[in-house]
């Protein structure tokens, strides 16, 4: 397993991380178990949560994610040997059960989110700690276009870090970092660090995949210069890439029949170029979940793919997707259906 450092933090992570959002509403804690086991048995060091997990969020099952990861932790005695990646929950009405709805990162929302992320997880110290999305509206989740808002009631971007920096200082969290951010974004709070001496951000989570690559325009060099690499999310766009909805199938139990109001990868245009992408895989005797992995773990501003499943056999095909290295013709083949069409979704 291939480790990259996070950030200027030190802190060695593996290129493919445990996405566990699954744990608690689509997995047991049991099944969350064994995953967590069986990556870990793969090289596999780095663990991804959120306090608003499981997914898609709702009160019977907020917090958990953690909750298991916790047990786990507890039951092997393996704190140290591991990276543990949680989130605080921004703004939002549909999040109004996470906190009593006090959501935002002021000082005494993060204080709170932290005190209660770690006794979930069973630990005195989470290895990172970042805002699940901006406070701020932007484009971000889908959104290509800028609508600017004048908004006078948000945290400060320097208070923010300036609240995450408190945790720091007390021990309870080790790095900090971002998710769904734009590339203004990330510059700004890395402008105030080095301004202020607050601490750095340290990594990037945003979806990047085949069907959604705009993490190339700007964030890309953005990772590479600051060093702030991307942990990216949604490798398979949802299950899609893996091709098992091809054709208008719908897998029993799979997260799109169960959760079909999530279309972000499954209009028109994705469906396209999904099966294009699906058709170029099985063309070269790939897997096709395999190669739209590989295409991620292969890009130099990546810090670590977060791969998700809620079956055995899926995540033991994911987890051989580390070793996999694409050739020149399917490198072309893939650039060839991006320009074709670029941008199928955002």
């Amino acid at each position: 397993m291939k480790m990259n450092e996070l950030g200027r933090t030190g802190i060695k992570v593996s290129r493919l991380c445990l996405g566990t959002m699954t744990f608690g509403e689509q997995n047991t804690e049991a099944e969350g178990h064994r995953q967590m086991d069986m990556a870990v048995d793969h090289g596999v060091n780095f663990f991804d949560t959120a306090e608003g997990y499981s997914f898609p969020g709702k009160p019977e099952t907020q917090g958990d994610s953690e909750r298991i990861i916790g047990t786990w932790m507890k039951a092997r005695g393996n704190r140290a040997d591991v990276v543990i990646a949680t989130k605080i929950s921004g703004k939002s009405s549909e999040r109004s059960h996470i906190r009593n709805g006090n959501l935002g990162f002021g000082r005494e929302q993060v204080a709170e989110a932290v005190d209660l992320s770690l006794q979930r997880l069973q630990t005195d110290t989470i290895d990172l700690y970042q805002t699940h999305w901006p406070e701020r509206k932007s484009n971000y989740f889908g959104k290509l276009d800028y609508a600017h808002v004048e908004d006078e009631s948000l945290t400060s971007m320097e208070e923010q870090l300036s609240a995450l920096a408190e945790q720091v200082k007390a021990g309870k969290i080790r790095a900090i970092g971002v998710c769904n951010e734009t590339a203004w974004g990330v510059m700004k709070f890395l402008e105030i660090a080095e301004r202020t001496g607050l601490d750095r951000i340290s990594a990037i989570q945003n979806p990047y995949n085949l069907l959604c690559r705009q993490f190339e325009v700007g964030l890309s060099e953005v990772s590479i210069r600051e060093d702030c690499g991307l942990l990216a999310y949604s490798p398979l766009g949802f299950g899609a890439l893996s091709g098992k909805y091809i054709g208008g199938a719908a897998p029993a139990g799979s997260r799109h029949v169960l959760f079909p109001q999530f279309m972000r990868y499954f209009k028109p245009p994705g469906v396209m170029a999904t099966e294009k992408y699906v058709t170029l895989a099985k063309d070269h005797g790939l897997d096709p979940a395999q190669m739209a992995l590989a295409f991620v773990n292969s890009q130099r501003f990546l810090t670590a793919t977060i791969i998700g499943a809620t079956t055995q056999e899926q995540l033991a095909a994911n987890l051989a997707s580390e070793g996999m290295v694409l050739s020149d013709d399917v490198l072309a083949g893939i650039e060839a259906l991006h320009t074709e069409n670029s941008n199928p979704s955002p």
